[in-house]
């Protein structure tokens, strides 16, 4: 059998924030990739404006290097489960994995869930223990943790044996010893292992094509675009080929263009074969799973499985009193353009039109779909997004939602309260660990209906010193219980103009307020949380009368505390059923569904009647 031993294909996993993105920002460094005079940037992979800001890898993205006449194919994937779907189809495209864990946190549930995506495919590992220079690492027991979740995931006895490099890649210095005095300047025994370890490709590139497309991506000039690994066979520019979609239909098209990977360049090639990883392009509608063979040899690959979306919201044409002001995109068939070129390149997303000015827009959770509303924000849309709801299964017969496995990590003076919590909203304790340094490690499987809107409740139980993360785990039968949900009512605004330093000052007793004084309000606007469980309508517009009588105690300043201004997730959080969250490039707004207060109570008296 022959292989390619010039070539390795490898991805990087990792739970969010471990240091991956950093990591392959060391090793195109220190290859001989980059011209001498290239200055790379911090987190060079993460070109998003929003991967910039949060510091966290959104989309997979490829890069190879070079090193001792090895080219190395490197797969940078994001940690977070939301983008899991990218995650388990990049599996499919490299023989070996580099698994990046923290020297204190060491393993996390995002760690779990990459990793049983890799041994599934029996791909081959290595561990980096990473963040060996803070003084409070311990990379021994970590090593110790992974080898127990290797086993506990059910790897095989090779993948038991997995080599350790120690690094600290934003300091550029890794080793094989876990002693921090032993750190070299340099990343060869990342390089060295890599190439020791990680097995060549086959090279059957004598035998018919077979490419197979596991992401997308697309350009104005030359359409979609298809990444994926020739995994037989050879491929060049011209050649007519078939493929084999996944209803079963064939396609014949001529590539127009191929691409490979160099450092940070996406470069025109000739042609490819077996064991690279390259772009293609000339389809139209080719999609990820769908294998190119030639016309006369259509032989398909198996179609890779996607993850369903869990959670959905409904997306519609914003028809507020504001609407118009501050978007440049703000009619539906804009919105509806937007989001279908979305779904061009993110195969987890599902929009389908619910009526005029409306869609069901379904993803993996709440950071992947409040990703998709900031993008569009920023871009110039304006839009109105309703509460996030879980999206129900049949299986077998049964009613099923979907649960997710949470792991906090608190100071223990706050575990009873986040017990209680979660036992409210119908979680399950399945573990807890005492990790030391009066700190706990408390893991759950909770309804993720219970989850929504929980982060803020979490960070203020514990003061801010509380780390949770969690991710889908299974569909379980459904609790027929009514979970989660805000326990406050809201401040409603009950007339247009603007908020006023006096109205406020006298309803901060009533509840939190979340507009300063200036703050362009409308009737049905939402400009607070009730203190109380009921809805509250206050006027916030209202002017001192100025008298030109003098008070003996005369006019105190005002001093009014400052308004809690929510973020785009929190405002998401915060939505109850009849009420719109309104996002335009500017502002972002909660509002009720019916603006007028009266028709607002004979809706809600009603629909008690009706129940």
């Amino acid at each position: 059998m022959n292989l390619r031993n010039d070539i390795r294909n490898v991805a990087i996993i990792a739970h969010v924030d471990h240091g991956k993105t950093t990591l392959v920002d060391e090793l195109l460094k220190q290859s001989q990739t980059l011209d001498s005079h290239t200055q790379l940037q911090e987190r060079a992979m993460d070109s998003n404006a929003l991967e910039k800001e949060r510091g966290i890898t959104i989309l997979a993205k490829n890069t190879a290097v070079d090193y001792n006449d090895t080219r190395i194919n490197i797969m940078d994937t994001p940690g977070h489960a939301d983008f899991g779907g990218e995650v388990e189809r990049i599996m499919k495209m490299v023989d070996g994995v580099l698994l990046v864990v923290d020297a204190y946190e060491g393993t996390m549930p995002q760690t779990r869930f990459v990793l049983k995506k890799a041994l599934e495919q029996h791909l081959t590992p290595i561990v980096v223990v990473n963040k060996i220079d803070k003084p409070s690492a311990r990379p021994e027991h970590v090593v110790d943790e992974v080898l127990e979740l290797f086993i506990e995931l059910g790897a095989d006895d090779d993948q038991l044996d997995f080599p350790v490099i120690y690094a600290s890649a934003i300091n550029g210095t890794s080793s094989l010893s876990d002693n921090p005095e032993d750190q070299e300047a340099s990343m060869a025994p990342v390089f060295d292992t890599i190439i020791e370890h990680i097995p060549a490709p086959v090279d059957n590139s004598d035998e018919p094509l077979q490419f197979q497309v596991s992401l997308l991506d697309y350009n104005d000039y030359v359409g979609r675009i298809g990444i994926g690994r020739v995994f037989r066979g050879q491929i060049k520019v011209g050649d007519q080929v078939a493929l084999l979609k996944l209803d079963g239909t064939v396609k014949k098209f001529r590539v127009t263009k191929l691409f490979g990977f160099f450092g940070l360049q996406r470069l025109e090639i000739q042609e490819a074969k077996a064991g690279d990883l390259i772009a293609i392009s000339g389809m139209e509608d080719i999609f990820v799973g769908e294998t190119v063979t030639p016309i006369d040899h259509q032989d398909g690959l198996p179609i890779l499985h996607i993850d369903e979306p869990t959670l959905q919201m409904t997306f519609l044409v914003n028809n507020s009193p504001f609407a118009g002001r501050e978007g440049k995109f703000v009619t539906a068939r804009k919105i509806e353009e937007r989001l279908m070129a979305q779904l061009q390149t993110d195969v987890s997303l599902r929009v389908e039109p619910t009526g005029p000015d409306q869609w069901i827009v379904s993803g993996r959770g709440e950071l992947h779909l409040s990703i998709l509303i900031e993008n569009m924000r920023r871009e110039g849309y304006e839009l109105q997004v309703s509460r996030p709801q879980v999206i129900e299964r049949e299986i077998d017969g049964v009613k099923c939602e979907p649960f997710e496995r949470v792991q906090i990590d608190t100071p223990e003076e706050y575990m009873g309260s986040v017990i209680e919590s979660l036992g409210l909203r119908k979680g399950e304790m399945q573990d807890m660990i005492h990790t030391g340094n009066g700190q706990v490690r408390i893991i759950f499987l909770a309804p993720a209906r219970g989850l929504l809107g929980f982060t803020t409740e979490f960070l203020s139980m514990t003061r801010g010193y509380g780390i949770m993360h969690h991710t889908f785990d299974q569909y379980l039968p459904m609790i027929q219980a009514q979970i989660g949900g805000r326990h406050q009512g809201a401040l409603v605004s009950i007339d247009q103009g603007k908020a006023t330093t006096y109205s406020i000052m006298s309803i901060e007793e009533r509840g939190t307020v979340f507009v300063e004084p200036g703050t362009e309000v409308y009737e049905g606007m939402i400009v607070g949380e009730n203190a109380r469980d009921n809805d509250l309508t206050v006027n916030i517009t209202k002017a001192k009368q100025m008298t030109n009588v003098r008070s003996a105690n005369k006019d105190q300043t005002s001093v009014i505390k400052r308004p809690k201004i929510l973020t785009l997730e929190e405002s998401l959080e915060f939505l109850n059923d009849d009420e719109y969250c309104e996002v335009t490039p500017e502002s972002i707004r909660l509002r009720k569904h019916i603006l007028n207060k009266n028709e607002r109570e004979k809706a809600s008296k009603k629909k008690k009647v009706a129940q």
